[in-house]
């Protein structure tokens, strides 16, 4: 073996170590630009508030901005196509929600896939959908319900934001469960579906937490149950369909962030270990319990995991309930 002067050998061992360094050091050093987080609803939306929640955090934890950017049309679609076709370096992500995985499952000439184009970064929140009905029917629990809907196949129904929305995925989970029917009634979005449940046009509406717990507040609907496996402590009075005996019911409305594709798993790593950590601070659960949701830790190989499983179960529930997109 050759002799290498000690000088010599030094001044190699320091090259290669900071070669080495460079090349580990540049995943840590993320962010050191703005990072996009790209919604795909309007301002106001649950997955807008929750982006400009955990931005503001993880702006203030990585001092970088994370700025939200808003592309409401299409319903999400275009959105999630910018974001699957931008750069894989963790400056443009998506911030989605159970819609994602509903809307991929009907939807197969999509200019994405859902769980190839994407690196699932760190789940959010998760939260439930409650079972209402307007006020003025006589419907007390969930139980009365389904036997009305029994009594009358088809003579029920009930609204949702759009053809393929979790709201009427949910609906359609918990009919089946039932052995039970209802007139699906789609609307552009949950404000006129709302509008038409106080209005008795509808009978019945499974609605997110924000969009309807005000309403059931002020007494103008009656919340029944929720969809979620067990009782929320969203709504701690509230009996699950699960626990009311309709198994095979549950659903969770759930919020997440996606990466691009081959993102760099050490980017993915440090943004799921700060986002889980900031998620956990009482300060997020309470801003979470108020917006009618729990945090929910996963890192990104149980996030990729459940993403194709949701849109596996949902290609399930639209075939067998015939549900395709508008």
């Amino acid at each position: 073996m050759p002799h290498i002067p000690f000088r010599r050998a030094v001044l190699m061992a320091g090259v290669l170590f900071a070669s080495h360094g460079a090349t580990f050091a540049q995943p840590t050093a993320y962010p050191t630009r703005p990072v996009t987080l790209v919604v795909g609803s309007a301002a106001g939306g649950s997955n807008d508030v929750f982006a400009r929640a955990i931005g503001k955090r993880l702006q203030d934890a990585l001092g970088q901005p994370f700025v939200v950017d808003n592309k409401p049309a299409g319903g999400g679609v275009i959105a999630n196509s910018t974001v699957a076709r931008a750069p894989a370096d963790g400056y443009t992500l998506a911030v989605v929600s159970s819609t994602f995985t509903t809307g991929a499952a009907i939807r197969p000439n999509l200019s994405y896939d859902a769980v190839k184009d994407f690196k699932p970064v760190a789940l959010l929140a998760k939260g439930p959908l409650l079972v209402t009905v307007n006020k003025d029917t006589p419907y007390k629990t969930i139980q009365e319900l389904v036997a009305a809907a029994k009594a009358s196949p088809g003579k029920l129904n009930y609204g949702s934001s759009g053809a393929g929305s979790i709201n009427q995925f949910a609906t359609e989970l918990f009919a089946d469960a039932s052995g039970s029917h209802f007139l699906h009634v789609p609307y552009k979005g949950m404000g006129p579906a709302t509008n038409d449940l106080l209005g008795g046009q509808i009978q019945m509406l499974v609605a997110s937490a924000p969009s309807i717990m005000p309403q059931v507040r002020a007494g103008r609907v009656r919340a029944l149950a929720v969809t979620t496996a067990g009782r929320s402590p969203v709504a701690p009075d509230l009996p699950s369909l699960e626990e009311a005996g309709y198994r095979g019911s549950a659903v969770d409305l759930w919020w997440g962030v996606l990466a691009p594709a081959n993102t760099p798993q050490p980017i993915v790593d440090k943004l799921n270990a700060e986002i889980n950590r900031q998620i956990q601070s009482e300060d997020m659960r309470s801003f979470f319990l108020k917006e009618g949701a729990e945090p929910a830790v996963m890192n990104p190989a149980e996030f990729a995991g459940f993403i194709a499983a949701e849109v596996s179960r949902w290609k399930d529930v639209a075939k067998k309930a015939d549900i395709k997109a508008d």
